[in-house]
């Protein structure tokens, strides 16, 4: 029996019986009606994000299980809302699947998708499901955050610190173990684990906008040069997650401000292993450009960046300063490696050939 149960396709319950199904990952109180109904807390303005997943792009069999696929899209999610400076309310999920796709197949999915979402107490609150020839996910997450605290790509300014929340390259170094099991003759199964769960399993940085808050509470200004303030105000902050790269996240806050930025290539905290790993360029390359840490990559004053570190211990670094202009640069203050111009190329962007 349970043998039969696990070759069933979704062609042989059909739309009901798979919704049927699906809806136990659901709250009860929720579902069941043509939309849901999100409760906002007073004052909070909504965020909305929105993630499409295409299978053999975003995740594949060789490197993914299911599980993990469904962490992953939900974790993207909520990393989303967390680089606005918002609180998790809810997703829903639009899936489409080919007929010959597995019943159990889709069932881990939300499984892994609920144990991520269970982490934060939120919920898959609907969605949609429809046959497609190749499998693909959209998922969009709600949020919610007071007015003076969403966190913006375009708030940056002159002088500011680049603060990056956690380590990067992690991600990048587990795909490459997983599609080139070669790869961990030098390392120890823990650290290779470790790296492989990165990419598998990573955490939206929700935790650290608490942290945040406390540090900037005290000092909530409007004007952070003359640091003009009211009762209600909050000192304006840049930031996005790194889910597409560190290079890009600070290009793009940078394109977004008006702005350009040094970086300190030493400064960028790299996992541990790397140091008896990777060669030094390969290290920084996986940092800078191999996507999906999910870190935080925020810039502020300099004295609440050091505050934000300090919070936040292990992983967290300042690894730059804001700067006039519009260029991107990446500098060596030991002067052994020359200064460098980083560009949106040597990451992934859909539709490159």
């Amino acid at each position: 029996m349970n043998s039969e149960l696990s070759s069933q396709q979704i062609q042989d319950i059909g739309e009901q019986g798979l919704l049927e199904r699906l809806q136990r990952f659901c709250p009860p109180e929720i579902i069941g009606d043509d939309a849901a109904v999100l409760v906002t807390a007073s004052e909070q303005s909504l965020v909305v994000t929105t993630d499409v997943l295409v299978d053999g792009v975003h995740f594949s069999n060789l490197t993914t299980s299911p599980e993990d696929a469904g962490w992953r899209a939900a974790a993207a999610n909520l990393s989303d809302l967390a680089a606005m400076g918002a609180s998790p309310l809810g997703i829903t999920v639009g899936l489409g699947l080919p007929g010959e796709v597995r019943v159990s197949w889709v069932e881990r999915l939300y499984q892994g998708m609920t144990e991520c979402l269970q982490k934060y107490n939120t919920s898959i609150v609907g969605g949609d499901i429809v046959r497609s020839p190749v499998t693909t996910l959209a998922i969009t997450a709600f949020g919610q955050v007071l007015p003076n605290r969403i966190i913006r790509r375009s708030a940056a300014v002159v002088g500011y610190a680049i603060v990056v929340t956690g380590v990067h390259g992690a991600s990048k170094a587990g795909l490459e173990l997983l599609l080139h099991p070669e790869l961990k003759q030098d390392l120890k199964d823990a650290e290779r684990t470790a790296l492989i769960h990165a990419h598998q399993r990573p955490q939206p940085r929700l935790d650290v906008l608490p942290i945040l808050w406390k540090i900037l509470t005290p000092n909530s200004c409007t004007d952070a040069i003359n640091r003009v303030c009211t009762p209600n105000s909050q000192l304006s902050i840049a930031g996005m997650d790194s889910s597409d790269g560190l290079a890009d996240a600070i290009i793009q806050i940078c394109r977004a401000s008006g702005v350009g930025a040094v970086l300190e290539r030493r400064q960028i905290p790299l996992p541990k292993t790397f140091n008896h790993w990777l060669p030094q360029e390969q290290a920084l390359e996986y940092a800078l450009y191999g996507g999906e840490d999910f870190e935080l990559v925020l810039c502020l004053p300099q004295e609440l960046a050091l505050a934000l570190v300090q919070h936040l211990g292990e992983g967290a670094a300042i690894i730059g300063n804001i700067t006039s202009g519009s260029t991107v640069l990446l500098h060596d203050e030991q002067k052994k490696f020359p200064s460098q111009v980083l560009n949106l190329s040597q990451g992934f962007q859909h539709f490159n050939s």
